[in-house]
């Protein structure tokens, strides 16, 4: 029985709401206990593994599939990065489509959906076909992340929000720890497809026993009008852009006229956005956030920093496998160990972010990060496992305290009904984010290679017999003399690569130290706020 009808008269009936009146909240349900609860949180962190698993498990594998399907591995990122912008595109919707469909409902049928696209990947004999699946997935895996962190809170006490937030942090810390090792032995072992299929069976377990648990604990159910006109807009100008800074390296940037349209397409549908989605009464993006000081400092600091820093993350094994003489396996090997650090210290954050500052947590993050790109951009050819190891431990205690106090810095001025549209456009901008950084960082990769390559060829050929003797040396161990020009070239090309990497490193670094002021823009959260909400956003 709904509110009207439980306050009607007796004997009369309740006349009917108008067609546009959302029904009455429902009282809150009641925590889960014991192994509902236990069983429910492992069903929605599996989704959420799978889920983050996705965004890494294929950096690793990117130098297989480009082969595989005929393409090189700079128009593979496309993998990535496909992922990436249907992800953003679809998480601003979460809001909507969970008020159309229910949160259990479209939870499910996400974790459905993508166990399909996860599929269709595999399956995909050309590249056009695989990013369009792998769209597909980024596009129904969007409501997959704030959902399960919304049904998890809902599972616990109030008083335990810091431990479910605890608790599913932990998976976003595993699974990019996982991806790259899992992607790599599985690449190295069975064949590529399968770091697809693996989805399968976790999603399948996932959504039959979120399903049996939470089924019984469906919100309500209500239309509300969806500004189908802004999410145009919203697709016209985050594809444009993205496509723009994907094949930009291959065109020569705005010498090619297809650059330059898509340029043009994203200038002229952002600019449109901003204005309707400002106008609307019923915005898929609720722009007036900005207005919030806590909000935008800290969506800007997050979403840079994490632009950076999964740009870097890209780079990384591209740069081991191509220059390096690494395989797959070998390159997860040594990016895995990136959480090790992470998973000692996020509880320890979770616990004790509502007693601290979280501005002094975020600046330790940024500290971090800088330390360890800096430690990188003195990477040389002839860097051993070890080398390339330490700073990637060290990068895990930069990742515990990067995403719950910037969350929480992002979502502690945003009360009440506004926190899952702060949530979901914080989030679009981080995804976002990454997306423009996997691009930015392998096309200036790719240019400062060059730039070096010359230099390099500049240098031998000034006269001083370095050039000759090295052939010389070539030829006496056998080398016939074309094969020791090539030879020369490809040093030239390993040391090429390995100066551009270190020049992307260094001013990543810089970048982080300069986003450190961004931080201490907000203001401090006072003790306890925006930590259970912070938890219904973080990721």
């Amino acid at each position: 029985m709904n509110a009207a009808s439980a306050s009607a008269p007796s004997g009369t009936s309740p006349p009917p709401p108008p067609a546009t009146q959302a029904p009455a909240p429902a009282a809150p349900l009641p925590p889960l206990s014991g192994s509902a609860r236990l069983w429910g949180t492992l069903a929605l962190s599996a989704a959420t593994f799978m889920n983050v698993l996705d965004t890494s498990i294929a950096n690793v594998s990117l130098p297989a599939i480009a082969g595989d399907l005929g393409v090189s591995p700079t128009q593979g990122t496309w993998v990535i990065t496909s992922f990436a912008v249907a992800n953003a595109i679809s998480v601003p919707l979460t809001g909507w489509l969970s008020q159309r469909f229910g949160q259990v409902r479209l939870f499910v049928l996400s974790v459905v959906l993508f166990v399909l696209a996860s599929v269709l990947c595999g399956l995909a004999p050309t590249m056009p076909l695989l990013i369009a699946f792998r769209a597909l997935q980024g596009f129904v895996a969007g409501p997959m992340i704030p959902l399960s962190q919304a049904l998890l809170l809902s599972s616990y006490p109030r008083a335990l929000a810091g431990v479910a937030m605890a608790a599913w942090s932990m998976t976003t810390l595993v699974a990019p720890v996982t991806g790259p090792l899992l992607g790599g032995w599985i690449t190295d072992n069975m064949t590529w497809p399968w770091i697809f299929y693996i989805n399968a069976p976790v999603g399948i377990l996932s959504a039959l026993v979120t399903w049996g648990i939470f089924r019984h604990r469906e919100t309500p159910r209500h239309a509300l009008p969806i500004d189908s006109i802004g999410l145009g807009l919203l697709v016209v100008w985050v594809a444009s852009m993205q496509i723009m800074l994907d094949i930009g390296k291959e065109h020569d940037w705005f010498e090619s006229p297809l650059v330059m349209g898509c340029a043009v397409v994203a200038a002229i549908g952002f600019a449109a956005f901003m204005i309707w989605e400002l106008g609307d009464k019923h915005p898929v993006v609720d722009l007036t956030l900005f207005k919030v000081r806590n909000f935008w400092a800290g969506s800007i600091a997050i979403s840079l920093g994490y632009g950076v820093f999964f740009g870097n993350v890209v780079l990384l094994p591209l740069w081991l496998q191509q220059f390096m003489g690494y395989t797959a396996t070998q390159a997860g090997e040594v990016l895995a160990p990136v959480g090790l650090m992470a998973l000692v210290l996020a509880p320890i954050v979770g616990r004790t972010i509502s007693k601290a500052d979280p501005r002094k947590y975020a600046t330790v993050a940024f500290l971090v990060f800088a330390l360890v790109l800096w430690m990188r951009s003195r990477f040389t050819t002839q860097a051993d496992v070890l080398t390339i190891l330490i700073p990637t431990i060290i990068q895990g205690i930069a990742m515990a305290f990067f995403f719950i106090p910037l969350v929480t810095i992002t979502l502690s001025e945003v009360h009440g009904p506004r926190i899952p549209a702060a949530s979901g456009l914080s989030n679009f901008m981080r995804i976002t984010a990454g997306a423009i950084g996997t691009s930015v960082s392998t096309t200036l990769w790719e240019r400062r290679a060059t730039m070096h390559h010359v230099h390099l060829v500049e240098t031998l050929q000034q006269g001083n017999g370095t050039l000759a003797q090295t052939l010389q040396g070539l030829q006496a161990a056998g080398l016939s003399q074309q094969q020791a020009l090539g030879q020369v070239e490809r040093l030239l090309n390993q040391q090429a690569f390995m100066l551009a990497a270190n020049d992307i490193f260094y001013a990543s670094a810089l970048i982080f130290l300069l986003l450190i002021p961004l931080i201490w823009l907000a203001h401090r959260p006072h003790a306890g706020e925006g930590s259970a909400d912070a938890a219904a956003g973080a990721h």
